[in-house]
Order: structure tokens, then sequence, then C-alpha cells
């Protein structure tokens, strides 16, 4: 879903994502669909115990208001929703730390819990979801986003999907 509001935001430029994991879920995906040429519009991470984005960020990736499940929206920017467990593995990815804090494992102490898999490829998004979303919204209208749209659905096991 957030893939289809970074393309309504991107107004059909690239978007230049930062390294990490945003980075590992929307980069590949954005640089095949949208062209280059154009100067890019720089994505940032923005919500609470975030500092403010820079001057120079053009989208925010944020967590919806509690109380009204509606985005927050920074002055300025393009505010694309995610849900908050996503979002909130995107700002700090190191919350369940496999050892305990104040040290290693005691002598003679086995975790019998395995630790997390790492993916074995890329993250490939949902192209239903993608498309189902990207349906819904007013922009779709927009000729070069009917393009991406269209696009997809013929060839919905293409890359990025």
């Amino acid at each position: 879903m957030a893939l289809a509001h970074l393309l309504v935001a991107s107004e059909g430029r690239a978007v230049a994502v930062p390294d990490g994991l945003a980075a590992e879920l929307f980069r590949h995906a954005l640089d095949t669909l949208l062209p280059t040429g154009r100067p890019a519009k720089r994505l940032a991470l923005a919500g609470p115990g975030l500092p403010a984005p820079d001057a120079g960020v053009d989208i925010v990736l944020v967590p919806p208001l509690p109380w009204t499940g509606r985005a927050r929206q920074p002055p300025s920017t393009a505010a694309v929703p995610m849900t908050a467990d996503i979002w909130s593995q995107l700002t700090s990815p190191h919350r369940e730390l496999p050892v305990p804090v104040t040290g290693g494992m005691p002598d003679g102490v086995f975790r019998d819990d395995p630790l997390p898999l790492h993916p074995r490829r890329l993250f490939r998004p949902d192209w239903g979801v993608f498309l189902h979303t990207l349906a819904r919204l007013p922009a779709v209208r927009e000729p070069w986003l009917r393009a991406i749209h269209d696009h997809v659905r013929s060839r919905p096991y293409a890359d990025p999907f």
C-alpha cells in the first residue's frame, strides 16, 4: 500500500530512498517503475522520536496518528502513510536483541529459539495489494500513473512484482 502512495507522492519523478531497510523495501521497485533524468525527490522517515526532516526532503514515511488513523502531515512535504508496526521496524530495526543487554549469555545457558531468518531474495511487493490501492487513489487518472497501473496489471509477475 505504501508503494502506491509513494508513487503518487513522487509525481512521476525518481525517488532517492535513504539506505537501510527503507531502501530494501522500496528502492528496487521505485527505480524500476519511475523514470530517471529529472532531479529525484528525497524520501525520509518522520514521526515520533525522530528529528524533523531536512529542508530538502520532499516525501516522508509516517505512521498513522493513534487516535484518528490518518497520516501525520509535516509541513511542506508529502506524507506517505505506513502501518505503525512496519514504520517502527524501519526506524528502529534492532528492538529485540538476541542476547541480554548486560552482556553475553551466561555459561551453560543455551537459546532454544532460532535467530531471525534473513530473506534469500529481494523484497517483492504484493502486486494485488499494490493495484488495489493504486486503483482507488484519485491520482491514478494521471496519464503517467495510469500507464504504470496498466503495465503492472498486464504483467503482474514481472520485475519488481
